[in-house]
Parts: structure tokens; C-alpha cells; sequence
């Protein structure tokens, strides 16, 4: 449970709320845009509604009450459940959100949400893209799911919405599912750290104070580095196989990158070795074996700069018993060796 004063502002009937209390039956447009509709009539969720100007992230509670009708933004929305539950659809999928749990939605999301009741309390994070840069910054290249649904939306909203799209050095990663990841739900009511920063991000918009912007985007980028250590906690639309596959070979490799296989994962999976193979290459830009080395290789920069394990020992513990291999594909990636990547982050320090 969040702390009780943002709960308690959050809970307020809000005017919207009020006049459907008594009696509007349907969602007033207005709130939400100059009159446009998405060409499919959709209803259209502008930023330019929604955000005061000048400002990358703001906070408005879930409209209660009311069946919310099949709409599209163009910007992120992130919602989290303080109390209660909501149901959505999302392309196509029933999703249930409780309390204590995370929504990421992307600009290709299209959205339908029931009628909630008054305990059911959630908060909507209305982000533009460009909000997400220093978060994309502190989770580094390393290839996951969360950094690919940033990917995804730095590249900007469909057609018809008004997103960025500007490479701004977003757009050399592997092709393929970026552009697809549509929502991530993440069921980490019970994981305190992730809880506290979503509690520290209500708390910072909701309260002015200096660099409320640079705390904010810092605290994103925590949030979502914390997030990347609980992809055994997150949901993809379940009817989305190729999304659930790149899911499970990140999964796989998070918790086997020193010993792991192929092999090993088409058997678990139960698929034939050379279609996953192939499929892995297809879906995600990059063979097994280069995912891998880049899992590798990330995990041996946090042993070197957060331990004093010699260089011999980092290349062991991150799997690489030849250590002339090691330091080449350490020196390729990085242009230098380990002991002087270690050196050049101590002296950062």
C-alpha cells in the first residue's frame, strides 16, 4: 500500500468522475483531444491534453466509474494499481491489474478498459518519449525486454499519432519485436524496491521541489533496472508468440549466461534446435551465441568496477575459461583490455 496522503489525493472524486456520478454515460472526448478521432474512429489520447506544456511526465488518477472505450495516444502511459483492480483490453488480450502491479503501454497499444469502482484505485503516468533518454542510458546496450520496449517507443507512435521518431542513436539495435512489444505487465506487487520508487516517482510529481525533472527521469531508470531482475514477473500479450519466445530465451539467458546452451533451451522449450536457432536470429537481430556474449560481457563490467576479483577470476565467473578469448572479445567490444576498462571506471570514480 502506497503512503496514505498520495493514496488519499488519489482516492478524491475528481470533477470527470463527478459528472458521470451523476448521470454522463459517456466519456467526455473533450478531455482528451481537440475533436480528432485515429481514422479508425477510435478515440484519440493527445498529450497536448493531457500535459501541462513544457512537461515530459504527469500523474492523473484512472477515471472510475465508466466503461473507458477503445482508444489510442501518442504518448507512454505507465499505470500503476494502488488499490483494488481494473481490466483491460489490450490488443485483443484481458489483462487484470491488482494492486501493487505495474502497465507499461506503448504508443502501438490499442487500449479498452471496464468500468472500476471506487476502491479501485489506480494512478495513470501520461511520458513522452524523449522522457525515457536517461533511463535508456542507465540500463546500457545490454539486450533485454525492457530495453527493447524503450527502443520501441524512442522510435516514435503509429501512423496517425504525433511521436518521436528521430533516430538519435536509438535505432541501431537488433530489428524485430521492438516496434511489436505493445504493453508489459508486471506482477511485482511483493518486490519492496520496485514499490518504493513508484512511491518516490508519485511523490516527486506530485510535490514541486528542485530538479523535479532529473529526479524523476533518475528514478525512472532505477525503476526500470529493477524491473530487468524480475522478467520471471512480467507478462506479454500471451497471444503474441513470437513476444512470449524472445521473452523466454531473455529469461533464459539472465539466469544461465555462464553455462547455458542452445541445446539446453530447445530442449527445455521443446522446440527443434535449428528453428529456434534461426527464429532467435530472426526475432531478435542477433544469433544465440552473440546474445549471449553480450549477457557475458555486461555482467563482467559490473564485476569489474563493483569488485576487486582479479581479471582471470571475472572472465571465469562470467564463463570464459580461455582467457586469451576473453580479453579479445572484451578489447573488440570495448576497445581496450578488462584491467584497463577497470582502470579507467576507477579513476570516473
Amino acid at each position: 500500500m502506497i503512503n496514505a496522503q498520495i493514496y488519499d489525493q488519489l482516492k478524491r472524486i475528481t470533477e470527470e468522475e463527478r459528472e458521470i456520478l451523476e448521470g454522463r454515460r459517456e466519456i467526455d472526448q473533450g478531455r482528451y483531444n481537440d475533436g480528432e478521432t485515429e481514422g479508425s474512429g477510435m478515440l484519440y489520447m493527445d498529450s497536448r491534453k493531457l500535459l501541462e506544456s513544457g512537461k515530459l511526465i504527469q500523474i492523473r488518477p484512472h477515471t472510475r466509474f465508466i466503461h473507458f472505450p477503445r482508444h489510442v495516444h501518442n504518448y507512454v502511459e505507465v499505470i500503476y494499481m494502488c488499490s483494488g483492480q481494473t481490466t483491460h483490453i489490450i490488443n485483443g488480450d484481458r489483462v487484470v491489474l491488482k494492486e501493487g502491479e505495474l502497465l507499461f503501454l506503448s504508443q502501438n497499444a490499442v487500449q479498452e478498459i471496464l468500468p472500476a469502482g471506487e476502491e479501485d484505485v489506480a494512478v495513470n503516468f501520461i511520458i513522452l518519449p524523449e522522457f525515457f533518454d536517461q533511463a535508456l542510458y542507465m540500463i546500457g546496450a545490454e539486450e533485454n525486454l525492457i530495453r527493447k520496449f524503450i527502443v520501441g517507443c524512442l522510435r516514435g507512435a503509429p501512423g496517425g499519432t504525433q511521436g518521436r521518431t528521430q533516430g538519435g542513436g536509438y535505432g541501431d539495435g537488433p530489428q524485430g519485436v521492438q516496434g511489436d512489444v505493445g504493453y508489459l505487465h508486471f506482477r511485482v506487487a511483493d518486490v519492496l524496491p520496485i514499490q518504493n520508487l513508484v512511491e518516490n516517482l508519485l511523490w516527486t510529481i506530485m510535490n514541486s521541489q528542485q530538479n523535479k525533472r532529473s529526479i524523476n527521469q533518475f528514478t525512472m531508470g532505477l525503476l526500470f533496472l529493477q524491473l530487468i531482475n524480475y522478467t520471471d514477473k512480467v507478462e506479454v500479450g500471451k497471444d503474441h508468440f513470437d513476444q512470449e519466445l524472445v521473452l523466454a530465451v531473455y529469461r533464459y539467458i539472465e539466469e544461465r549466461y555462464k553455462e547455458g546452451e542452445l541445446s539446453e533451451l530447445a530442449a527445455i522449450s521443446g522446440y527443434d534446435l535449428y528453428w529456434l536457432s534461426r527464429r532467435i536470429k530472426k526475432l531478435t537481430g542477433r544469433n544465440f551465441t552473440e546474445l549471449m556474449q553480450i549477457k557475458r560481457l555486461a555482467q563482467a563490467q559490473f564485476l569489474l568496477q563493483n569488485t576487486d576479483l582479479p581479471v582471470a577470476d571475472v572472465g571465469r565467473a562470467v564463463g570464459y575459461d580461455n582467457l586469451s578469448y576473453f580479453h579479445r572479445i572484451f578489447r573488440e567490444k570495448y576497445g581496450m583490455s578488462p584491467r584497463q576498462w577497470r582502470q579507467r571506471e576507477a579513476g570516473r570514480g
